[in-house]
């Protein structure tokens, strides 16, 4: 380093000089001093706006927070309304049908004089009609009039339900057969001996009179907040404009949005309730148990957020005044701070005017000085900056060497592009060199989200001083993925920017052996559904799930009648029998459902977001499908039957073998009672169903 280079021999005569002319007005423009002015300006009208706009965001998300919460209860509050009265409605129908015998729907005039004798459930209904078990309508009744309408319903999807289940049904919205237009149906089956003789019927019109003028508000407010109500399919039961009725939610130009969410992402695990926050609205949703309907409301921004813009634009008028009072301020205070400078600004203006090109040694400018100073300095500063560049080519033609010759594809990456690349590497992602080269390193990934996720744990392996391994899924020029270990080491752990040397290699044949060997430690051989690995493994999970994530419930299922299979036919229709058994349980449950069997003629249903008593209705359908089965066998067609008990996960199980064993006693409790039934776990066992 030279000697001089923290010395200042500038003539002492010249400095007047400059002195002088840095006072000159036209100096002032472009200085340092006048950008820096102008740069605090800026700052500081840029901070105030930005902490105005802060303080404005937070107050709107805290606005908005609470109307999402204030229309959420508004919805739970409406839906609960419709909830009740729709009980009371099937209550209503109740009543009656308990007061009609197969001798009153027998007898037309007797039946037309007990509908009409009944004013609290004409008022309650449009019309109320009665039909036979072949679903042709005996009579319908108005609070005006009687008519023997010849039509039949019993394709109807609710009407059915109502003789198979013998309780009461809510239909869907469809169009009447009686009045042609939009209508609900409330299906209550007459029993008698308990088998269904009729179905009395409540029917309340859609387009002539607002579902929901006895049971919630479904309106568009001053304030512009809309509610409407749909079913569980999203079909709109009650909206401001009749025309709406019966049409999607998604044409809905304020709910559509919310809609699509919900369909997409919350069903079928979050069907009761949600809010959603989208362009200019807050929208939010609760359902009734009763119907499964649906209450949507939806609340402009502007409703919340008008008050706090007009006071926001107020405050920014207010603080656009003191910032220029600031800014005078401060525009004085930095001419007075930085004088020192003028000398230096002058002498680095004549080292621009110097010449010279691409900072050769013999072009710098000779100056004094701090000028000179800087001068000596950045001289030295690009002498080693062209030391290292030489020394960084070297090294990369050597390193293009060892990786032209590598049987694995190999590259060298800096700031996330490729700055090297192998052929081999090129060969597994059918691309070219130039087409990599200067890319970035997220082409070659199959999803943005494993790009995402690959740097944290780079950055911690490199941490602990280790090299990264991984497995991820790549992506080849031609849209084909495949599965790679990808394996980095970095250059220099100390200097992240000196680049990181990567290799990667094809195991998808690998993964997909390893996948099929995983699949078959966790599945039954036989039935193909999950063995008692697998299910321990999936009932852990929810286990461990949070509360949040409850209910959740176990079936366990001991077949009845099977020894003698195998004893009489053999166990290949044992067998045979075992698959058949578990085709019925999988087609009695959800396809989210966990099916396994356990072991033996041992079966077991793990239904998430499951109650016990919902549990036990999906039991009862497994009995029924396991009763129902008739396996041909050699000339003979063989039948099992199932004892099942049933499990809700509770704060009181301490683990899942304490909850599978709760289960299995509720099973056990089921096969000593007379086998072909269901049992639930209690503190006193149950009965559910017995067929003796």
């Amino acid at each position: 380093m030279d000697a001089d280079l923290f010395t200042d021999d500038a003539p002492a005569r010249s400095r007047w000089r400059e002195r002088l002319a840095a006072w000159h007005p036209r100096q002032w423009l472009g200085t340092l001093k006048l950008r820096l002015a102008a740069g605090a300006l800026v700052t500081l009208l840029a901070g105030m706006a930005w902490s105005a706009w802060q303080m404005q965001q937070v107050a709107a998300d805290e606005l908005l927070a609470q109307a999402q919460a204030r229309e959420q209860r508004e919805a739970q509050r409406t839906a609960a309304v419709i909830g009740r009265r729709l009980a009371e409605l099937q209550r209503a129908l109740a009543l009656v049908a308990a007061q009609m015998p197969p001798a009153l729907t027998a007898d037309p005039a007797r039946l037309e004089a007990f509908l009409v004798g009944q004013p609290v459930l004409l008022s309650a209904f449009h019309y109320v009609n009665v039909a036979g078990r072949d679903g042709r309508l005996l009579i319908s009744v108005d609070d005006k009039s009687v008519s023997w309408p010849k039509v039949s319903i019993a394709d109807r999807p609710h009407f059915r339900r109502a003789l198979a289940e013998r309780r009461a049904q809510i239909s869907d919205p469809l169009p009447g057969r009686v009045a042609g237009e939009p209508v609900v149906v409330f299906a209550q089956p007459l029993l008698a001996d308990g088998e269904v003789h009729a179905v009395l019927l409540g029917v309340l019109r859609l387009a002539s009179r607002d579902l929901l003028a006895d049971l919630a508000e479904a309106r568009s407010d001053d304030d512009g907040t809309l509610v409407v109500i749909t079913d569980d399919h999203g079909t709109i039961l009650a909206h401001p404009q009749r025309a709406m009725v019966l049409r999607s939610l998604a044409d809905e130009p304020r709910l559509a949005s919310a809609y699509l969410q919900w369909e997409a992402q919350a069903r079928p695990l979050q069907r009761d309730a949600g809010h959603w926050q989208q362009a200019g609205e807050v929208v939010a949703m609760a359902g009734e148990g009763v119907a499964g309907w649906h209450v949507w409301r939806a609340m402009p921004h502007a409703v919340q957020l008008g008050p706090l813009a007009q006071a926001a634009a107020t405050a920014l008028r207010r603080s656009a005044g003191i910032a220029a009072v600031l800014a005078a301020l401060l525009v004085g205070f930095l001419a007075w701070q930085l004088r020192p400078l003028r000398q230096l600004e002058w002498r680095a203006q004549r080292l621009l005017h110097a010449g010279g090109h691409n900072g050769a040694d013999d072009d710098w400018p000779v100056a004094d000085g701090e000028i000179g100073r800087l001068a000596r300095t950045l001289r030295h500063v690009w002498a080693e900056r062209s030391q290292m560049e030489a020394f960084n080519t070297e090294v990369l033609a050597k390193l293009r060497s060892v990786m032209a010759a590598a049987p694995v594809g190999l590259c060298f990456t800096r700031h996330g592009r490729f700055e090297l690349v192998s052929a081999q590497l090129c060969h597994l992602l059918g691309r070219s060199e130039h087409e990599l080269v200067g890319q970035p390193t997220q082409l070659i990934f199959a999803s943005n989200e494993d790009y995402l996720a690959l740097g944290p744990q780079v950055a911690a392996a490199f941490a602990r001083g280790e090299p990264y391994v991984g497995e991820w899924q790549m992506l080849r020029a031609d849209g084909q993925v495949f599965w790679a270990r990808l394996r980095g080491r970095p250059v220099d752990a100390a200097d992240p920017g000196a680049g990181t040397i990567w290799s990667l290699n094809d195991i998808s044949d690998q993964v997909q052996a390893r996948e099929q060997l995983e699949r078959a430690a966790l599945h039954d051989a036989l039935t193909g559904v999950a063995n008692r690995k697998g299910f321990e493994a999936a009932m852990a999970r929810v286990f461990a799930a949070p509360a949040t994530q409850r209910p959740a419930s176990v079936v366990m299922i001991d077949l009845d009648h099977f020894k003698p299979i195998n004893d009489t036919a053999g166990h290949a229709a044992g067998d045979a029998m075992l698959v058949a058994v578990a085709q019925a349980i999988g087609g009695a449950v959800r396809t989210s459902d966990v099916v396994a069997r356990l072991g033996g003629d041992e079966f077991a249903v793990l239904l998430p977001r499951c109650t016990q008593a919902q549990a036990v209705v999906v039991a009862e359908k497994v009995r029924k499908a396991i009763r129902d089965i008739a396996l041909p066998w050699q000339g003979r067609t063989l039948g099992v039957g199932a004892s099942l008990g049933v499990a809700e996960l509770s704060d009181a199980h301490a683990d899942p073998a304490q909850w599978l064993a709760d289960a299995d006693d509720a099973c056990y409790a089921a096969k000593r009672s007379g086998r072909g039934a269901v049992r639930e776990r209690s503190a006193a066992l149950r009965l559910v169903h017995n067929e003796g």
